[in-house]
């Protein structure tokens, strides 16, 4: 496919291969399984992740030729600006953004919940997210087009006792996704995914020792795994989506089958 200007109503036109992502808090987990399943189609892609030995290790395993990393916490906007700066400088665009960084440093009721956590919370589940959003923004889709995937979770869209501040942020996502789908519309698309429990580091707390439990839950019979939310973030940020903006792609194995059950 042939590039063209770019206008407001034309966002550039370029094969699918040619196209470059940027997925934060993707050295493990959800990320990294969303960043491989960009780099097996083609994207080059920026991951960005707080350890710096560990970003180092998933960018040789993605494929050192196509994948950069860039340390740093999400929340920092001098972070944000240097991830943004080195895409551009390395690969010289930035199609894609997937919001993926993310917290929940606390288990229990929100009455007893610590307020300066919950603060951090909201500033690296959100804030981060729209400073990246941002400056990718400024940096390339405003003139070039683009879409944004936002990681949310089912936890957003329903109660989840004892995870409310990760919940409430996760609430909080969704309608980011919503404002920055309208502000940005028509040239960037954005759309969130609204995933339940998935096998990582993560979401261990939610299943050790439990799995098989945890599992039968489920209608499909299994938890999933960031190979399922790399396929959706594939599909959200191909020209097979191109006429979806502003939604929440709930991927939870059929959990939310259950609601009212019992």
């Amino acid at each position: 496919m042939t590039e063209t200007v770019t206008t407001a109503e034309q966002p550039r036109q370029v094969p699918e291969s040619g196209r470059v992502a940027l997925v934060t808090g993707a050295s493990r987990g959800i990320g990294y399984g969303i960043a491989e399943a960009l780099v097996a189609r083609g994207d080059r892609v920026c991951i960005t992740g707080r350890d710096e030995e560990r970003l180092k290790e998933a960018v040789e395993r993605l494929g050192s030729d196509r994948v950069i990393g860039v340390a740093g916490k999400a929340h920092d906007e001098a972070h944000q600006a240097l991830a943004v700066e080195r895409v551009m400088e390395e690969f010289g665009r930035v199609d894609f953004l997937v919001n993926n960084a993310g917290t929940n440093p606390v288990f229990g009721p929100l009455a007893e919940l610590d307020l300066a956590v919950a603060r951090k919370v909201y500033e690296t589940n959100v804030i981060s997210a729209l400073g990246f959003a941002q400056q990718t923004w400024r940096a390339w889709q405003r003139e070039n087009g683009g879409a944004i995937v936002n990681i949310a979770s089912v936890a957003g869209i329903s109660a989840s006792p004892f995870i409310g501040a990760y919940g409430m942020s996760k609430a909080a996502m969704v309608n980011l996704t919503l404002q920055l789908a309208h502000e940005f519309a028509p040239v960037v698309r954005v759309n969130a995914i609204a995933p339940a429990v998935v096998k990582t580091k993560f979401a261990q707390a939610l299943y050790e020792g439990r799995e098989a439990e945890a599992a039968a839950a489920y209608p499909l019979g299994r938890l999933g795994v960031p190979e399922d939310i790399g396929g959706a973030a594939a599909f959200l940020t191909s020209d097979q989506s191109d006429w979806i903006t502003g939604q929440t792609l709930v991927i939870d194995g059929g959990i939310f089958l259950n609601a009212g059950v019992g």
